[in-house]
């Protein structure tokens, strides 16, 4: 409730993005705040609108913690960076996170898992050397499941996937059965994915 008059001022401006006339210029989740424009003057314009609210607020916004990131035909195009009122920078970068998950630069609206990937091998290595020379096989699964699993699913039902992102996803699930049971076999890794009831991505679209 403190930082409402944020989308207020936006949504007043009539500045930005909108959809069947409702106004989409502002996403906002708590203190993070994204911005929606159809052109760098655009968001230049939404942001000193922001940002005058926001010092009336008694607050500021972290140039050091924020970004810039295009999606569109012109996505790899170089152009000036956002510029703040006290001087300082928005540069422009290929990804960006927003409440978990990384958005990446791209032609149309796209999400990159290769991070969440990085963090389930973790979670899953970690495991399995403390306990997979020790414990049973269904131990271990359960583990994955639920401590491993969880890190490379989330998101997943509202971020757009296609099929080269779901065979990664995949192999990612599948190195660390084969990991498990020691065997580079296809079809033994599938079947102990069916018996545990830890189904593919593919199974998944």
């Amino acid at each position: 409730m403190f930082i409402d008059s944020v989308v207020q001022r936006v949504q007043a401006s009539g500045v930005g993005c909108y959809v069947k006339f409702i106004c989409v210029s502002i996403i906002l989740y708590a203190d993070d705040i994204l911005l929606l424009a159809p052109s760098v003057n655009a968001l230049q314009q939404l942001l000193h609108v922001c940002e005058t609210e926001i010092a009336c607020l008694d607050m500021a916004i972290n140039v050091g913690k924020s970004a810039c990131m295009r999606i569109g035909s012109r996505h790899n195009m170089k152009c000036m960076n956002i510029s703040t009122v006290n001087s300082g920078e928005l540069v422009w970068c290929e990804k960006i996170k927003y409440l978990g998950i990384d958005l990446a630069a791209a032609k149309v609206f796209k999400c990159s898992y290769d991070n969440a990937k990085r963090k389930f091998y973790r979670a899953f290595n970690a495991i399995f050397g403390e306990i997979g020379l020790t414990a049973s096989e269904e131990v271990i699964i359960q583990l994955l499941k639920s401590k491993c699993l969880p890190l490379l699913f989330y998101g997943l039902d509202v971020c757009p996937v296609n099929r080269d992102q779901i065979r990664s996803l995949d192999h990612a699930v599948h190195s660390c059965f084969r990991k498990k049971i020691s065997t580079r076999d296809q079809s033994v890794v599938e079947q102990r994915m069916t018996l545990f009831e830890c189904h593919m991505f593919s199974s998944k679209q």
